[in-house]
């Protein structure tokens, strides 16, 4: 009488190999994508900041006929305002420069936290000044050619 060998099932060696590499393919393309959409998503939170602060400056200067330096004067905690003000900021915003005599102005900036997501988006440091210039540069100051930022 002969035994009957019973069959073997699962997965081959190589059918494993494909199957991750499918994977490690399919991973590559989707986690670029996904830090991409984080950006953009977070964008608007420096971008109103922004404007909150520049409104607050336009209100110091109509009392004061001159702009506030520095944050704490418009009546924020600290000079480097946390954007969002949660437990994970992604902007910090600042008074670049306030100038007063024959011409006042201000520049405002939304610079990325290090280490933060936002470090490594395309439209790095956002700006506001006093005459309503929106603009994004590097950190050398140099002016960024992205259109979608603002």
């Amino acid at each position: 009488m002969k035994h009957k060998r019973p069959s073997m099932t699962g997965f081959t060696l190589v059918e494993l190999v494909v199957t991750i590499a499918i994977l490690g393919i399919l991973v590559s393309i989707a986690i670029p994508a996904y830090t991409s959409y984080v950006q953009k998503g977070n964008r608007p939170a420096a971008k109103t900041a922004l404007l909150e602060l520049a409104a607050r400056e336009e209100s110091y200067y109509a009392l004061n006929n001159v702009y506030a330096s520095q944050p704490t004067t418009l009546g924020y905690s600290v000079n480097s305002i946390p954007v969002p003000s949660s437990s994970q900021n992604y902007y910090t915003i600042t008074v670049a420069s306030a100038t007063s005599g024959t011409v006042p102005g201000y520049t405002l900036q939304a610079t990325p936290v290090t280490g933060s997501v936002q470090a490594s988006d395309a439209c790095v440091i956002y700006q506001l000044d006093s005459l309503g210039n929106k603009t994004n540069v590097t950190s050398t100051g140099s002016t960024v050619s992205t259109s979608n930022c603002w």
